[in-house]
């Protein structure tokens, strides 16, 4: 027997977990219709259920058999999950969404119970606790049947459970019966604003919600794997705000490694993350992803120059210094918010621009303000690039070798698009990049190192080659392949560096991204079938709903790191329609 309703709901390992999102907030679903995790009003703002790192707050509905099953799906193309239970006498579904379009002020949350060929009963639970646990419901009242309250700074209001009773714990409970082939449905409100006077209908936010995802996720015909492709690319939708910032994660705090201190707040709107999300649409055609994120670029390079900051709130403000919570954290990790990245200087995302830039203009989506922007990366490039730089992997401040070459990539690719004075200067600039790097930077095996004063092999140097930084055909490219396949990778997975004497799978788990550019790379070099190999692996490498994070422990086949991670979807959004293509050597 539990001693509180939050027994009930233990973390989960972090495949069982599902994500609903509406661009300005997401919410990941437990395996038995947990809430687990919710901010709000916004992506960077306190959480209101954080269960998952060990704080309070919850919005439940889960059978009341004593026995059943869980899984569940995504409506294809879409964040719309549906929870899915067998019990010992039927089954019973429970569909979930953040309402689309999504309001930045308020969450709308909506959830419907249904009752497949047998009657089922099924318990709700809700207890809404604003400043990750801080603060209870307060003036929690029932009108007409909608229950409406506090919870700090938030207001919150819930529709569809007229029967709820306050329990001691405080939370709101009732049981709800469902007919056989019916359905039951509740709509919780969450705001940092007064709630409008009137309750949204269930059947309007459904409507309109399944309308948005329809119009908002293309076919994405031209790619291989379909359906995940257009999976991906509605993860990636769903992390998008209305200002076009897109997160690297929903979550903080969940552990790359147990007990390691490896915990990162992920909340905010990364450079590099979304130039990579920019690049990976535009690989697969001109949608509207690709125009959200130039918008978002450009706006922060026309504001900052060549002050640019690595991450951004979605609003464009400061990212805040790390902190704690005093909270027990996910299992073998602890609480954190804010991410240290916010004072580091990360010269490749001035390179990502550009190669962003250069992908928009070849869909033609290139405006005068964008081009003013860059044309500041191009001088924040010419003055900087000389200078040492925390890197791709936000580690201590070093001449990296991915920094410099991914912005030759990015001048030569825009150079593509400018005019023949400017392209000219552009690829005169890369050509001196290139050419030092390759002084300073080769090992005498042939391959890229990561630094002048470090030869590991480092897989972020698979990228540079895929922008345009030297020719697939280069010699220094095959054998930046060769190296990384035979020191870095294992089972069909790649990881980032090593980084010590130990196994690879002891320090950190596989690098989904860096799997993906394998599978590019490869293909690149025209071995389609080895391409497709990779491919498949490490798009094998998600939980049941289809999700990514960061990592993948290929000993325990777990998931690891912040959940979902964007620009683990970027890579195989991008691989998806890179592949569907015939390779192009040099």
């Amino acid at each position: 027997m539990t001693d509180s309703v939050y027994d009930l709901y233990p973390p989960q390992v972090l495949r069982d977990y599902a994500m609903v999102a509406d661009g300005e907030r997401g919410a990941l679903i437990g395996p038995r219709g947990d809430v687990a995790w919710m901010c709000a009003p916004r992506w960077h703002d306190e959480g209101v259920f954080s269960t998952l790192i060990g704080g309070t707050g919850l919005f439940a509905v889960t059978p009341t058999a004593e026995r059943f099953v869980s899984g569940g799906s995504y409506s294809e193309g879409s964040l719309i999950w549906s929870n899915r239970w067998v019990t010992t006498d039927g089954t019973i579904e429970c569909d979930n969404a953040l309402v689309l379009p999504g309001d930045e002020d308020r969450a709308v949350l909506v959830r419907r119970v249904r009752a497949l060929k047998r009657d089922a009963q099924v318990r709700l639970l809700l207890d809404v606790r604003a400043g990750f646990g801080r603060h209870g419901m307060a003036d929690l009242h029932s009108e007409d049947g909608v229950w409406s309250g506090s919870s700090g700074p938030l207001n919150f209001r819930l529709t569809g459970a007229p029967h709820a009773r306050r329990q001691g714990e405080g939370h709101l409970e009732q049981l709800i019966e469902v007919a056989a082939d019916g359905f039951h449905d509740l709509v919780l409100e969450v705001s940092s604003r007064q709630l409008p006077a009137e309750a949204p209908g269930a059947q309007y936010c459904w409507s309109e919600t399944k309308a948005a995802w329809q119009q908002s996720v293309p076919k994405l015909e031209d790619t291989i794997a379909g359906p995940d492709a257009r999976q991906s690319y509605a993860v990636l939708r769903g992390l998008t705000s209305s200002s076009g910032a897109m997160v690297a994660a929903a979550t903080t705090s969940l552990p790359e490694r147990a007990d390691e201190r490896r915990n990162y707040d992920y909340r905010y709107a990364w450079i590099r993350d979304q130039c990579y999300a920019g690049q990976a649409v535009a690989a697969c055609g001109n949608f509207p992803l690709l125009d959200d994120a130039v918008h978002f670029i450009s706006g922060r390079l026309l504001e900052d120059g060549i002050n640019l900051r690595p991450a951004y709130t979605v609003t464009g403000g400061d990212v805040p210094d790390e902190a704690n919570l005093d909270l027990p954290g996910y299992p073998g990790g602890r609480d954190v918010v804010g991410n240290r990245a916010n004072r580091q200087y990360q010269l490749d995302a001035f390179g990502e621009s550009l190669s962003l830039f250069a992908a928009a203009a070849g869909h033609d989506r290139m405006g005068l303000e964008h081009w003013q922007a860059a044309d500041i990366c191009v001088d924040a490039i010419a003055k900087q690039w000389t200078q040492p730089d925390a890197g791709l992997w936000e580690l201590d401040t070093r001449h990296w070798t991915h920094s410099k070459l991914i912005c030759a990539a990015g001048l030569r690719r825009l150079a593509g698009h400018a005019s023949t004075a400017t392209a000219a200067r552009w690829l005169s600039l890369a050509d001196r990049i290139v050419a030092e790097t390759s002084r300073t930077s080769v090992h005498p095996t042939g391959y890229w190192k990561r630094a002048p004063d470090d030869d590991r092999v480092d897989a972020s140097l698979l990228r540079p080659p895929l922008r345009g930084a030297l020719a697939a055909t280069d010699p220094r490219t095959t054998a930046t392949i060769e190296a990384v396949r035979d020191s870095l990778s294992s089972q069909g997975y790649v990881y980032r560096f090593r980084q010590d004497d130990r196994p690879l799978y002891q320090a950190e788990g596989a690098f989904l991204l860096c799997g993906f550019d394998m599978a590019m790379a490869v293909h690149q070099q025209g071995d389609t079938t080895q391409a497709l190999r990779w491919f498949e692996r490490n798009r094998a490498a998600c939980g049941s709903p289809g999700l990514f994070t960061e990592e993948y422990d290929i000993g325990q086949r777990q998931l690891r790191g912040n959940f979902p991670q964007a620009f683990v979807h970027a890579a195989m959004l991008e691989s998806a329609g890179y592949l569907a293509g015939s390779p192009e050597p040099g």
